[in-house]
């Protein structure tokens, strides 16, 4: 199965090892880890909310 890779020049998300567009290794994309006890989610989720309603989006 390939791996979902990012470009840290350009940010754009490819499968390819490099990137289509400036031609820079990639790097591995590899999402935290999911806990239900996530002490730091309430934070997380009041501050994305917040941004959310900052920039008119909600």
């Amino acid at each position: 199965m390939k791996e979902i890779r990012k470009c840290k020049n350009c940010k754009i998300y490819t499968f390819k090892e490099i990137c289509p567009i400036c031609g820079n290794k990639t790097s591995r994309i590899i999402p935290p880890k999911f806990s239900p006890d996530d002490k730091w989610g309430d934070y997380r989720r009041k501050m994305k909310k917040e941004t959310l309603y900052k920039n008119n989006i909600l």
